[in-house]
């Protein structure tokens, strides 16, 4: 399950399909190093282009430096796969997927089934 933290943005001017190399945090945000720390740490993330259409979220390592893979793609502006984002800057979120607080819900949903939890 990937690692999600608030107010961690940061910009990128990677192109094409590889891993993203993050520049730095934006101002009044948190860059991913102060969110995770040194180690390599898997996490939610959202690439959006400042100008265009091109989006990508997914699951990736971030490496505890300045990189960030794109391991497992959620959604994207290229049907779901990965995107090979042209020049240009870019912004990059921690986020958390839809399918993780999809599951959250139906781990809750269960819980109150078996009376684990109160409604």
């Amino acid at each position: 399950m990937p690692w999600i933290a608030g107010s961690v943005k940061e910009t990128t001017t990677t192109t094409g399909t590889g891993s993203v190399t993050l520049l730095g945090a934006v101002s009044q945000y948190r860059s991913f190093a102060t969110a995770f720390g040194s180690s390599p740490t898997i996490v939610g993330y959202s690439i959006v282009g400042q100008t265009g259409t091109e989006f990508e979220t997914g699951v990736g390592t971030f490496n505890g430096t300045s990189t960030l893979t794109r391991d497992r793609i959620r959604s994207s502006s290229n049907a779901g796969a990965l995107v090979n984002f042209s020049a240009g800057t870019k912004d990059v979120f921690c986020v958390a997927s839809a399918e993780l607080i999809d599951n959250a819900n139906h781990g809750n949903l269960d819980a109150r089934v078996k009376g684990w939890a109160w409604p």
